[in-house]
């Protein structure tokens, strides 16, 4: 692996609940995983199903270190964690970090909560990886690997969530999910986050039209990043966190609608592989 790749791949892009079938093959179903690899180093960003395969791959091409980051433990972002087979090999070294429930709740608490019976049949004693449990606040500063800084946020979504910004050689990639915006105003933390970044990742969940209907559910529209990605000097917007119920059909319409307003917009698929 190149030294200076910077790297984004999507392996799940739907919110709120997997789906699958004819009508969700160009986007996928898969819900919220994404790898970044800055150099020789491996994140993952939320535990949804789609990590499944990441960690199928991650073993494939013989990784040992990972660090993998909660935005929040809502289940479609952690459903995938206790069918991440790296976690069951020794020679993995997995640190987990969180700060949605800081002061509240460890990130070892959270994990050993979910993989616990009534809710999975064994516990996390199971696993034979080294399991390193990172907790921290919004607003810390996170240097998990030599080179990468993370900047962390508080976004406005219901029980916590944390936004990230992943700065490696010189270049920014911002992940902004899951959040509510308040209509007719511009959230300053997700322009904090999105400021002159490379690629942000934004929660398209629904369209302007659904939002009343959907109010206090912690989710924001493509129109809104555009918006935010104009007003931030952003180059490039990933729309993300589909609803479970937007078929191919209507993501395309979607997309195609977000690009004509926005040049840089596209709506990520699982599988996708982005360079920046």
């Amino acid at each position: 692996m190149s030294n200076d790749v910077f790297q984004v791949k999507f392996w799940g892009v739907r919110g709120s609940i997997p789906v699958s079938g004819p009508e969700f093959e160009r986007y996928g179903g898969n819900t919220a995983c994404i790898e970044v690899r800055c150099g020789d180093h491996k994140l993952l960003f939320d535990a949804g199903s789609g990590l499944r395969e990441a960690g199928l791959a991650l073993l494939e091409e013989g990784v040992t270190d990972v660090d993998l980051f909660f935005s929040h433990c809502h289940y479609d972002h952690i459903i995938g964690l206790p069918f991440f087979k790296a976690i069951y090999y020794p020679r993995i070294n997995l640190n987990i970090w969180s700060g949605h429930l800081a002061g509240k709740m460890s990130t070892r608490q959270i994990v050993e909560q979910f993989i616990s019976p009534p809710w999975f049949p064994v516990k996390t004693d199971i696993c034979e990886a080294s399991l390193n449990f990172r907790d921290f606040h919004a607003g810390d500063v996170l240097r998990p690997r030599p080179g990468i800084t993370i900047q962390t946020f508080a976004l406005n979504h219901p029980g916590g969530c944390i936004g990230y910004r992943i700065e490696w050689q010189g270049q920014i990639l911002s992940l902004v999910f899951d959040i509510e915006h308040e209509p007719g105003t511009l959230d300053p933390v997700a322009l904090e986050l999105m400021a002159g970044a490379d690629l942000a990742i934004y929660d398209a969940t629904y369209v302007d039209d659904e939002m009343q209907r959907y109010r206090g559910f912690g989710h924001s529209t493509w129109q809104q990043a555009v918006k935010l990605a104009t007003e931030a000097g952003t180059k490039q917007i990933a729309l993300f966190h589909h609803a479970p119920s937007r078929t191919d059909h209507q993501m395309e319409e979607l997309e195609q609608a977000a690009k004509a307003a926005f040049p840089g917009a596209f709506a990520a698929r699982d599988g996708q592989l982005i360079n920046l």
